[in-house]
């Protein structure tokens, strides 16, 4: 198998300090958390940016501001803006990291409930995103939330409305009113995705590690972080970033995975070409 990519994703849009005191706001949070993850060997920081009072925002300023000091903190790290930011934001607001040009951006793949929220990514959206990403050159890593994404998608790759293969795929599952976090959908959305494709999984809540240890063992790729898992383990709360980092590397150690520095992960995701 290849080297196991490691994906942070630290603070997420609606996770706040009364839920964990360690959620980053301000920008040195974000590169302590950051950093944290990096040290403990993830490859890729996926970034939301909040203001200093939590408030989440797509304002490219504090992107800019953000991705360059974790850049700083975290020497060839991988980052991958969120172009999802917070339910109800308009897709221009939403747009906004691109304008910076990174080498990779989310893409979320159709619209879904959310908890008791709606969040709309209908088909005029997507194709918005899917020409921003086009004619800046960056390489969308596609959110799929429910099976049915994973099929939008490629219909539209097919009719050259999003970029085409090499695609990366990450598999959200067990968001409340989507997709259970099971191996078995994991499984299917796997063999449904193109030859050459890689692809991530992301467990929400307790389903976190159990999705995490399936990736690990199907050849796949792990995203964890407090967007995603406050805890470490039942009831006991991660001091950090790098702890939920730690507990995958100990995972893939345990299942013989070698972790990928951010080098490896670009060549794995075909970055470089």
């Amino acid at each position: 198998m290849e080297k196991l990519i490691i994906t942070a994703a630290i603070c997420g849009a609606e996770v706040t300090k009364e839920q964990n005191p360690a959620v980053p706001y301000t920008i040195e949070e974000m590169v302590r958390e950051a950093k944290s993850a990096f040290d403990a060997g993830a490859a890729i920081i996926h970034v939301h940016v909040r203001w200093d009072d939590g408030t989440p925002t797509q304002d490219k300023e504090r992107f800019r501001v953000i991705m360059d000091a974790i850049r700083e903190a975290c020497p060839g790290v991988i980052l991958i803006p969120s172009t999802g930011g917070a339910t109800g934001m308009t897709p221009e607001e939403r747009l906004q990291p691109t304008e910076l040009f990174p080498e990779m951006a989310t893409l979320d793949c159709g619209t879904c409930n959310f908890g008791d929220d709606i969040f709309v990514n209908d088909m005029p959206t997507m194709r918005a995103f899917g020409k921003r990403m086009l004619e800046n050159n960056i390489k969308p890593e596609y959110e799929c939330f429910e099976i049915g994404h994973l099929d939008t998608i490629l219909t539209m790759a097919r009719k050259g409305q999003v970029p085409g293969a090499p695609m990366q795929f990450n598999f959200v599952l067990g968001v409340p009113g989507c997709t259970p976090a099971t191996p078995g959908h994991l499984d299917y959305l796997v063999k449904m995705i193109p030859a050459g494709s890689t692809w991530t999984a992301t467990g929400i809540g307790r389903n976190a590690f159990t999705l995490a240890a399936a990736a690990i063992a199907m050849g796949g790729n792990v995203r964890v972080g407090f967007e995603d898992n406050l805890n470490l383990s039942r009831g006991v709360p991660a001091k950090s970033n790098g702890q939920l980092v730690e507990k995958v590397v100990r995972l893939a150690k345990e299942l013989g995975r070698a972790i990928a520095t951010p080098d490896e992960a670009r060549a794995i995701l075909s970055l470089n070409k």
